[in-house]
């Protein structure tokens, strides 16, 4: 029977459609061929994949692993068991780097904290990634693009790694586990523009197991931010190294919790950061040596005062300074402001509090830097 003029014009335009869709279908499964050849191109000698699979819509990477550069103490930077990357194919045509989505799975990722006190993250891919589009291809016959855009990345179930080369050798290590973070624009190389950032995790300990989050933006380039940390029920025992600094020993303590916020903005270099820290059920071992101190004020005085608080005590202190002021330091003033606190808060004479803050107060002070990552 044969068809009406309508009937063919609409077999023609079905016709038309199924070719226009299988013409996209091929260009997209193309693209992420190029994807795939890029993240080649971007790992380099610098990692390694167990296994790269090209669907129409996404590549996905398994068993992904960086490898360390010297005296690194971890066995890789960064391993992931999945990271799925979603281009955006019309960018990715136009020979553009533009990922609309990164989702990182079972992952751990390892901070470095040199003895200078310098944050070493992901330090080779970095480097690789800052290499401009003048440099030579790769064996691929693939150049990255100056100019990268990523809109969106998850961490999943995963691990955060600190480790602590300024606080002791070899290094103190935290681990943040049960961890998971987003990442919402991130525009190199200028990164000029705000990138917001949202991390949460446990922080386990001898006797509890602590939450930590971390959220907010940050423009990289100028550091401008505005952030927020929050610490809720972290073991005292976890953060030794920093709370325990005396000549010639160290104040044990044997328990308790902390708590803090911490609100923080930084515009054109000018900082206001707003802190409460709270310490529950503060315990410490009394040596018997008049010489032992915790943040600088001797421990039976501290013990002391404890027992009249019911072993809580809750300090509150500002933090202001202009960040390129070379008479602006914000460790020294962090731990004077809490060493302070601490000593108003139990009762106890500050006298000498303040002069002795950057000799012997490095205890708190130096935990909420490193884990602020100052």
């Amino acid at each position: 029977m044969a068809l009406s003029k309508a009937g063919r014009v609409v077999v023609a335009m079905g016709g038309v459609l199924v070719v226009l869709i299988g013409a996209a279908l091929a260009g997209l499964h193309l693209a992420q061929y190029e994807v795939k050849e890029r993240v080649i191109a971007a790992l380099g000698p610098l990692g390694s994949v167990g296994a790269i699979d090209v669907g129409f819509t996404s590549v996905r990477l398994t068993d992904v692993r960086l490898k360390p550069p010297k005296d690194w103490p971890a066995s890789d930077p960064l391993h992931a068991d999945e990271i799925t990357l979603t281009p955006d194919v019309r960018d990715l045509l136009r020979r553009r780097v533009h990922l609309r989505n990164v989702v990182v799975s079972g992952f751990t990722l390892t901070v470095v904290r040199s003895a200078d006190s310098r944050l070493k993250l992901l330090p080779n891919l970095r480097e690789s990634l800052n290499n401009d589009a003048s440099s030579s291809p790769s064996a691929t016959g693939t150049s990255l693009p100056v100019e990268k855009l990523i809109d969106h990345i998850a961490f999943r179930q995963g691990s955060f790694v600190f480790y602590d080369f300024s606080v002791s050798q070899p290094a103190y290590r935290i681990t943040l586990s049960d961890a998971s973070a987003t990442i919402d624009h991130i525009h190199l190389p200028e990164l000029s523009e705000p990138t917001t950032l949202n991390v949460n995790g446990s922080l386990k300990g001898p006797t509890h197991t602590g939450t930590v989050s971390f959220g907010g933006w940050i423009k990289v380039a100028s550091l401008d931010s505005q952030t927020t940390m929050t610490l809720r029920g972290v073991d005292i025992q976890t953060l030794d190294p920093y709370l325990l600094k005396r000549a010639g020993a160290k104040t044990q303590v044997t328990g308790g919790t902390l708590d803090m916020t911490l609100e923080s903005t930084v515009r054109h270099d000018q900082l206001h950061a707003p802190g409460t820290v709270t310490l529950h059920q503060l315990q410490l071992a009394d040596t018997g040596n008049p010489l032992d101190t915790f943040l600088s004020i001797p421990t039976r005085a501290v013990i002391a005062a404890l027992k009249q608080h019911d072993g809580d005590i809750t300090m509150h202190f500002v933090l202001d300074g202009n960040l390129r002021d070379p008479k602006f330091s914000l460790r020294e003033t962090l731990l004077t402001k809490v060493a302070n606190g601490f000593a108003s808060a139990l009762g106890v004479s500050i006298e000498g509090v303040a002069k002795g803050a950057g000799e012997t107060v490095k205890g708190l002070g130096n935990a909420l830097l490193n884990l602020i990552g100052q």
